[in-house]
């Protein structure tokens, strides 16, 4: 019974941490500096000037998210519209989306990503997508912008960044 148990938790999948435009949540540097690391919380927050309370992110559908996702006309878009993925929508995708994905590396895959929610739902996708951002050698997730993994030093730090990293090093470069 213990073991079946812990198969149900390995389950529960969160639909927080699937954001509406496709983004994968869990990979995002706000939500693991809100969940996972104060430090990184600190100088995220400093860099944007954003206090820590402001900073703080749990995922597109909680309650509390950064002031950026707070803003997001895509988010809004989809609520009023009763959608739960911008993929539903008949004027998919709409200029707001094509800006929003053509702004910065993490947001590459938000096309692919939506394509593979509406194939197999959102819960086997999370399942999945997870794999682009686990460190392939201690398992942790990584954000698109973790070059090297954020626990152990393994180069690249997850596939996404294997596939993307030119293109993540040059805007890190700007930054």
């Amino acid at each position: 019974i213990a073991m079946q148990k812990e198969e149900n938790q390995s389950e529960k999948v969160d639909k927080k941490l699937a954001a509406v435009c496709g983004l994968y949540c869990e990979a995002c540097s706000w939500f693991i500096a809100t969940t996972e690391d104060p430090e990184r919380l600190k100088r995220l927050a400093a860099q944007s000037q954003f206090s820590e309370q402001e900073s703080k992110c749990y995922g597109c559908r909680s309650e509390k998210r950064l002031p950026y996702c707070e803003k997001c006309k895509m988010f809004v878009c989809a609520i009023e519209q009763g959608f739960a993925f911008c993929s539903e929508c008949e004027g998919y995708p709409c200029e707001d989306l094509k800006q929003f994905q053509a702004a910065r590396p993490h947001r590459i895959g938000v096309w692919v990503n939506l394509e593979q929610i509406k194939a197999v739902g959102y819960k086997q996708w999370l399942k999945e997508i997870k794999g682009n951002y686990t460190c392939p050698r201690c398992q942790t997730i990584n954000s698109a912008y973790d070059l090297k993994c954020r626990q152990c030093g393994e180069e690249p730090s997850c596939n996404y960044v294997a596939r993307h990293r030119e293109i993540i090093e040059e805007y890190l470069d700007k930054g």
